[in-house]
C-alpha cells in the first residue's frame, strides 16, 4: 500500500475528523484536517446544496480535490425523521440557521437544531419518532469520484437530550437495542455501530482496493472541469 498517499478529510468539523481518522487510522494513509491544510479558511467552501447526501459529498470531494491538489474525502451525513417528511436532511448542519447569529459556534448550532427538533416533533408519539442517520462518503482525485461507500444506523428521537460524548444530534438520537442515546456511548462503541463508521469501514476496504490497483472507480466516470 501507498503509504505516502496524503488525503484530506474535507471537513472543518472536528468531530467527524477525529471519527474518520479512528476508523481508518491502519489504512496506510495519510489523513489530514481541513483545518490543518486551509487554516485561515482561504478556500471558497463547496457549495451544499444537492438533493441527496451522495451527491453533496461527491461535489465536495472534487472541490477541495481540485482546489488543493490533493486526493479528498469528504462526508455528507444528516438526519431523517420520518415523522418530518424525511426532514431535517440535507439540511441537517443548517436546520437552525435562522435562529443563531452569525457568529455562533458548532456547539451554539447544534443545540440550536436540537432546540428546533424538539418542537417540530412535540406531542407526536414515540412510535412515530423513527430516525435514521445516514452517512455518504467520496475519495475524489479532484476529476474522477474514486471510491464512495454509504452507512445508515436506525433509532429514535427522544423526547429531551441526554449524553455527553459525540456532537451534532447524537444527544437526541436514542437507540433502543441500546437502551441510550448515541451521546452517552464511548467513541469506540459509537464507531462501531455508528452510520460514519459503516461508511468509513466500506470506503477503506474499496480504497485499499483502489491503493492495490485493484479497486475499479464507483461513482461518475468524470466531473465537468
Amino acid at each position: 500500500m501507498n503509504a505516502s498517499r496524503k488525503i484530506v478529510v474535507a471537513s472543518r468539523n472536528p468531530g467527524k475528523v477525529r471519527e474518520l481518522a479512528q476508523v481508518l487510522a491502519g489504512l496506510g494513509v495519510l489523513l489530514v484536517g481541513l483545518d490543518e491544510i486551509d487554516p485561515e479558511e482561504r478556500i471558497a467552501q463547496a457549495p451544499e446544496d444537492a438533493a441527496s447526501f451522495a451527491d453533496n459529498a461527491r461535489s465536495k470531494a472534487v472541490h477541495y480535490a481540485r482546489a488543493l491538489g490533493l486526493w479528498a474525502l469528504a462526508d455528507d451525513s444528516g438526519l431523517e425523521v420520518d415523522a418530518l417528511g424525511g426532514a431535517p436532511g440535507v439540511r441537517s448542519a443548517r436546520y437552525a440557521a435562522d435562529e443563531c447569529p452569525a457568529h455562533a459556534d458548532r456547539a451554539q448550532r447544534d443545540a440550536a437544531n436540537n432546540r428546533k427538533l424538539l418542537r417540530a416533533l412535540a406531542g407526536i408519539a414515540r412510535d412515530r419518532r423513527t430516525a435514521r442517520f445516514v452517512c455518504h462518503l467520496a475519495v475524489s482525485d479532484g476529476r474522477d469520484i474514486l471510491v464512495e461507500a454509504t452507512g445508515t444506523l436506525e433509532g429514535l428521537i427522544a423526547t429531551e437530550p441526554a449524553g455527553q460524548n459525540g456532537f451534532g444530534y447524537d444527544p437526541l438520537f436514542f437507540l433502543p437495542a441500546m437502551g441510550c442515546t448515541a451521546a452517552q456511548l464511548p467513541p469506540e462503541r459509537k464507531n462501531a455501530i455508528s452510520h460514519r463508521g459503516q461508511a468509513a469501514r466500506k470506503l477503506a476496504e474499496r480504497l485499499k482496493a483502489l491503493l492495490h490497483g485493484a479497486g475499479q472507480r464507483e461513482g461518475p466516470a468524470s466531473w465537468p472541469r
